[in-house]
């Protein structure tokens, strides 16, 4: 769908007071989103269907996000039908990669995501799904090669890396992640955090999130002993962290090769090529780290 018939589709709703003010969010990578101004005051709407190559199923998008602000996490939703969401809209900064890097807001952000992990199930109704990275991985070298992308020369590698990092990342924990920690996801109101954008939410181990935290925000490996000591309540013995390091290593794998599938799937106008490249120079530093540890 594109922005004017995304507009039009908005205008139709029969949910506003009075005349709508539609204004577009801009840096979206999966969805077409617009801030929606009318007499009840503020709303994000999000348009987007199922997308099955990215595992995007929006009936489990529905119940984390409702399940989220059930656990304080998150904004209320407000409207929901096929392909269209209504969220209130929080007066909130998003956060940078470097507010990240910042110990205090790291610590934050660590207290929300724990938050997330352990309460926000106590709360999810209906069926739910699991986010297994290691999954997703293959599926991802599946389409590519379907593709015939230009990254399949890659894909042996990432088949390999894949069944490596999985054994050397368990055993396992499970709680429920939110598996898409980058900065642009989670907001400041001044007072208290908010986690948005459940798209990818599902079962996981907890070391899924905290590697994408890292990755995604290019913490240091200080900062990231600090984050595990907050999250698990001790320091992270050796055993810990490089089976925190395999699973980030996946992580930032995963993040290369959502943008390149991407590159062969979506007609959204963003620069995937260009987070590809950004994503695969990150890959291969965390890669060498891990292979150092």
């Amino acid at each position: 769908m594109d922005k004017d018939a995304a507009i039009a589709r908005i205008e139709a709703l029969d949910i506003w007071q009075g005349a709508p003010e539609i204004a577009p969010i801009s840096g979206g990578r999966t969805n077409l989103n617009f801030k929606v101004t009318d007499a009840a005051g503020a709303h994000v709407v999000r348009l987007g269907e199922d997308i099955g190559h990215h595992h995007v199923l929006r009936f489990n998008e529905l119940a984390a996000a409702r399940a989220a602000h059930a656990a304080g996490l998150s904004p209320a939703l407000r409207h929901a039908e096929k392909g269209l969401t209504v969220i209130e809209f929080i007066e909130a900064r998003t956060l940078q990669e470097s507010d990240i890097r910042d110990r205090k807001t790291l610590g934050r952000v660590v207290e929300i995501l724990h938050k997330c992990h352990i309460s926000l199930p106590r709360h999810l109704r209906g069926p739910a799904l699991i986010f297994w990275v290691f999954h997703v991985l293959r599926d991802y070298a599946a389409t590519l090669e379907e593709a015939a992308s230009p990254y399949a020369p890659m894909l042996g590698e990432f088949r390999a890396l894949a069944e490596e990092l999985e054994a050397a990342a368990g055993p396992f924990d499970i709680v429920f992640g939110h598996n898409d920690l980058v900065a642009a996801n989670i907001l400041d109101d001044g007072e208290r955090l908010w986690l948005i954008d459940w798209d990818y939410a599902g079962f996981n181990t907890p070391l899924f999130d905290l590697g994408g935290l890292a990755s995604n925000n290019g913490l240091s490996a200080a900062d990231e002993r600090y984050m595990l000591e907050l999250y698990f309540g001790r320091p992270a013995d050796d055993a810990l962290f490089h089976r925190y390091f395999a699973m980030k290593t996946a992580s930032i794998l995963r993040e290369a090769m959502w943008s390149m599938v991407s590159e062969a799937t979506s007609s959204l106008d963003v620069d995937y090529a260009a987070y590809t490249a950004e994503n695969l120079d990150r890959f291969r530093a965390v890669l060498s780290d891990y292979r150092n540890l």
